[in-house]
């Protein structure tokens, strides 16, 4: 999957944060412990360092969604983290997504903060769920 290509999913899959960029993704695959998930109609991005995993995005397309994409997607990032050397897996999600709270709920991930008005480029600001999870 190239870089415009993963640019041209996010567009379809994000209203919030914004979309990510072709030379964003081109910037996130020089960092260092890379977990990248390609799916045809999906990705999901992570990293890993000292035990920990962060999931930085999932994307899939809407026309794909609900029929275990993302599922599938999360999953691989656990098992990639895991290899890795991670124990535990952490991310942020908007608060109003209630769609992806869902699915991040049933595979396992519990809230354990807050960032307060972290997703600013709209108004009013929305917060972000931080959740995390054994691997």
């Amino acid at each position: 999957m190239t870089d415009a290509e993963r640019a041209a999913i996010h567009r379809a899959a994000m209203h919030l944060p914004r979309a990510w960029t072709a030379a964003e993704f081109a910037g996130l695959r020089r960092m260092p412990g890379l977990i990248e998930i390609p799916g045809q109609r999906g990705f999901a991005i992570g990293r890993h360092a000292a035990g920990e995993a962060e999931l930085l995005t999932i994307a899939v397309l809407p026309v794909a969604r609900r029929r275990g994409l993302g599922a599938g997607l999360l999953a691989a990032f656990h098992e990639a983290a895991r290899e890795g050397g991670a124990r535990t897996a952490f991310l942020e999600v908007a608060r109003t997504n209630a769609a992806a709270r869902a699915l991040y709920d049933r595979a396992g991930y519990a809230e354990i903060g807050c960032r307060r008005g972290y997703y600013d480029e709209v108004r009013p600001a929305i917060d972000a769920i931080v959740m995390s999870r054994a691997l």
